[in-house]
């Protein structure tokens, strides 16, 4: 079954780059190009130009802990006696010697790189205008000191045909859909450029209003198809083109390793969409959808009394969860863990992050309390461990080791000075309760923003960052609650 409705949904809730990082994104690119130009660079700038899946419009939300790319090309005119490698070079020194872009700014082979933690990276990268050849555009590489003709207006405007042929906007819908399970994945890496260029080629001007591009369900589907044979024809990395500039390997940097690996993982992608695509019935299609792109898709469906009505012990624990829950002294059953983990997170209600012995916030609010605070947290064996990795909401974790729990504000920015964050760290679980460690209370850090919590009970606890401002003591800020799942 299609569920067309759903797949709206899950492209407009989970996988579209939301407004909110839209503007902000607007306004950091703005910001950019009115540095650079007010700057002493010397090359004079033509003009700016966006660049992959920024111009495509196929840029996706990040999976909670990444970050999402935007490239930016600086077009300039040439410059008497320069290399490739100065225009990099004095690019980055300029960014490097500001106070606002020092601590953000990396100098790479093509680009500068301004990274806003845990949201966005910008990729900025000088691109010479005609230099031996009126108009020609060569971007700039560093590392090998030399100048590479690039068409990122003419890829644009294939990109714009072949979704034209796909019909309403369907090309751009897929790429995103297949970005996303890339993000989603461990098992394959592939470039953007090579998944967009991939797909594009599967779609011809013959596909015009053809019913094999009908809505996103049956594009995606059709292109899962297409590429699929494409690539299983081809056991050997094959050369990937620039469509526009047919000596650029847009594959150039992947291996063959990793080329199995895309190869094998686009074959079980298609053959899941085959199986969600033929379901006849509602839950079940909603079920094998969620095979391929994980819980968030039809979050708003229910489905564990329809489809798991048999399924009797499953079905009381349900049950005994729910009216349990709604008990005003209930702290969460133990069972939810289980739930969670079979079911996924869309089986949590908001409810549950508002347990009775959860305690009250002990300051005066401001007139208006931010809600962009971020929490993040990564896992360490022990405390001052150099083993560390990201963990994401809900991610379900063993007893063992513990948590820093750290905050960013609006979209990536270290808290400014004149304020400072509280903790509130609420567990649930029988177990944490009947240990007497049911807190739900208000925790400083121990290194600035940074908080140190073990993972010792089982259950789904709850870390929030409350920011209050120092000169009134009254609370501007508040994140949404972190879920550490401890099984």
């Amino acid at each position: 079954m299609k569920l067309t409705n759903h797949f709206s949904d899950f492209l407009r809730d989970t996988v579209n780059l939301n407004q909110t990082r839209i503007d902000t994104l607007e306004s950091s690119i703005e910001a950019i190009e009115n540095f650079i130009k007010s700057s002493d660079w010397k090359p004079r700038v033509w003009k700016f130009f966006e660049q992959g899946s920024w111009a495509h419009n196929t840029i996706i939300r990040p999976v909670e802990g990444g970050e999402f790319d935007a490239d930016l090309l600086v077009i300039v005119e040439p410059v008497e006696g320069w290399t490739a490698a100065d225009y990099v070079r004095t690019l980055g020194q300029i960014f490097q010697a500001s106070g606002i872009y020092k601590d953000k700014t990396e100098v790479w082979e093509y680009c500068v790189t301004v990274t806003y933690v845990g949201d966005r990276k910008i990729d900025i990268a000088p691109c010479v205008r005609g230099r031996e050849v009126k108009d020609r555009l060569e971007v700039c590489n560093r590392a090998k000191n030399a100048f590479e003709q690039t068409e990122p207006v003419k890829y644009t405007d294939w990109f714009n045909t072949k979704n034209g042929y796909s019909g309403a906007n369907s090309f751009r819908k897929v790429a995103r859909l297949v970005k996303y399970l890339r993000d989603i994945e461990d098992d394959f890496k592939c470039p953007s450029i090579v998944l967009t260029t991939l797909i594009g080629q599967q779609i011809s001007w013959l596909d015009k209003e053809s019913a094999e591009f009908e809505d996103v369900p049956t594009t995606l589907k059709t292109i899962a198809t297409r590429l699929n044979g494409w690539l299983q024809a081809r056991p050997v990395k094959p050369q990937i083109c620039n469509p526009e500039l047919t000596h650029e390997d847009f594959a150039s940097a992947m291996s063959q390793e990793e080329y199995d690996d895309f190869r094998s993982a686009i074959s079980n992608i298609k053959t899941k969409i085959d199986t969600a695509f033929d379901q006849t019935g509602r839950y079940a299609s909603v079920l094998a959808w969620r095979e391929v792109f994980g819980d968030r898709f039809a979050k708003t469906v229910t489905i564990l009394s329809s489809v798991l009505a048999e399924d009797t012990e499953l079905e009381k624990a349900e049950e005994s969860l729910l009216s349990g829950v709604t008990r005003s002294d209930a702290w969460h059953d133990n069972r939810i863990v289980d739930l969670v983990g079979r079911m996924g997170r869309w089986l949590w209600k908001p409810s549950f992050d508002r347990p009775k012995h959860m305690s009250q916030p002990i300051w005066p609010r401001a007139d208006i309390v931010s809600d962009q605070i971020q929490i993040h947290a990564t896992w360490r064996p022990s405390r001052y461990s150099p083993e560390s990795k990201q963990v994401a909401d809900f991610q379900a974790l063993a007893r063992s080791g513990g948590l820093w729990f750290d905050i960013t504000v609006n979209a990536g920015d270290a808290l400014p000075a004149g304020f400072y964050v509280r903790y509130r760290i609420t567990n649930t679980g029988s177990v944490a309760m009947g240990r007497g460690q049911g807190r739900g209370g208000f925790e400083t850090p121990q290194e600035g923003t940074r908080r140190w919590e073990e993972l010792q009970y089982r259950g789904i606890h709850l870390a929030e960052a409350f920011i209050i401002r120092e000169s009134d003591r009254k609370l501007v800020g508040q994140s949404a609650p972190f879920h550490v799942v401890i099984t």
